[in-house]
């Protein structure tokens, strides 16, 4: 106990007396005081005494599929600045392969009483994954935004980049430069935001015989544009900036150059795309503006406004860089 007291107190910057107060319900500390031990019981994985479990802790949950794709640290920081402005502290979840799942995160964040969650690349847009752990947070009441395309039947507030744009600005970028044989390089069939892409490229004339479909990563950009490659595409739009790495490697393999040969297109705009080589042309996410409105569109929820179930398409625009030109005639 008095271990407990002594890092509470440092965490908080306050007396134990003080802690002490607050444990036992005593009066004579300001709401904020209060607010901001309870908070750090919390953080250090303290249970809070039987007589404060009713209250909701002043943390929220920021569930991520991954680390490693720097659009997700990017938008994991833009969401704890927003949310630290508002007096929450994030949680963060981060999915691992045959360890702790989405669902496993929904549970323990359920049992620390968070105050909301918000997710980002989540399964909620895989339209073939298991989506309960997302019911039991709508019966639960627990205040939830999602970021990015989600299936339909999830009835919470989104806040996504508006794909069917995404796709078209990309196109339209090709077709100037005289591309006609243009390949796409997707995430995996039931994922929503990729179908939208896809949608929005078929639409636009875009040949579905040159349209692959590969999970997220480098490795997958790479299989997935080295089979387009074969086919004789003279340029891809990718879904993500790390599957337009894959893509480049793969036109590197291939014994041609980018963009002499093959010009490549990303998406989102991650950290660092300025720095390869070559330069990454690609489509950005507003990642800024995205984030500070899940939280708004979250804290609102928290505060007992009412929300509608809505989502928000943010605008994304392209970013032209060198790895893409005209086509060689």
């Amino acid at each position: 106990m008095t271990r407990r007291l002594a890092e509470v107190a440092k965490k908080v910057g306050v007396s134990e007396a003080t802690v002490s107060r607050v444990l036992n319900g005593k009066p004579g500390v300001s709401e904020a005081t209060r607010e901001a031990v309870l908070t750090a019981l919390d953080v250090l994985g303290y249970e809070r005494p039987t007589q404060l479990r009713g209250d909701r802790a002043r943390l929220v949950g920021l569930v991520l599929p991954e680390l490693q794709n720097p659009i997700f640290p990017a938008f994991a920081e833009v969401v704890g600045g927003a949310l630290a402005q508002q007096g929450f502290t994030a949680v963060l979840c981060t999915r691992t392969v045959g360890g702790v799942s989405e669902a496993d995160y929904v549970h323990l964040l359920l049992q620390q009483q968070v105050s909301g969650v918000v997710f980002a690349g989540g399964l909620y847009a895989q339209a073939d994954a298991a989506h309960g752990h997302y019911e039991l947070l709508h019966e639960r009441g627990l205040p939830t935004v999602l970021v990015n395309a989600a299936v339909e039947r999830l009835d919470f507030p989104q806040v996504s980049c508006d794909d069917v744009v995404a796709a078209e600005i990309a196109l339209a970028h090709l077709r100037a430069l005289g591309h006609e044989r243009v390949g796409m390089v997707l995430g995996p069939k039931d994922h929503v935001p990729s179908r939208r892409k896809l949608e929005t490229f078929r639409a636009g004339g875009g040949d579905p015989e040159l349209v692959e479909h590969t999970m997220f990563s480098l490795e997958g950009g790479h299989a997935a544009a080295a089979r387009l490659v074969a086919r004789g595409v003279t340029g891809v739009i990718c879904a993500s900036d790390l599957l337009a790495l894959g893509t480049v490697r793969a036109v590197r393999r291939a014994g041609m150059s980018v963009p002499g040969d093959v010009s490549v297109i990303g998406f989102d705009d991650s950290a660092l795309m300025n720095c390869t080589d070559p330069a990454l042309t690609t489509v950005r996410q507003p990642i800024d503006a995205m984030g500070r409105a899940a939280v708004d569109l979250l804290v609102a929820q928290i505060d007992k406004a009412v929300v509608p179930a809505d989502e928000l398409l943010y605008e994304p625009e392209l970013v032209v860089r060198a790895s893409t030109a005209r086509v060689r005639a």
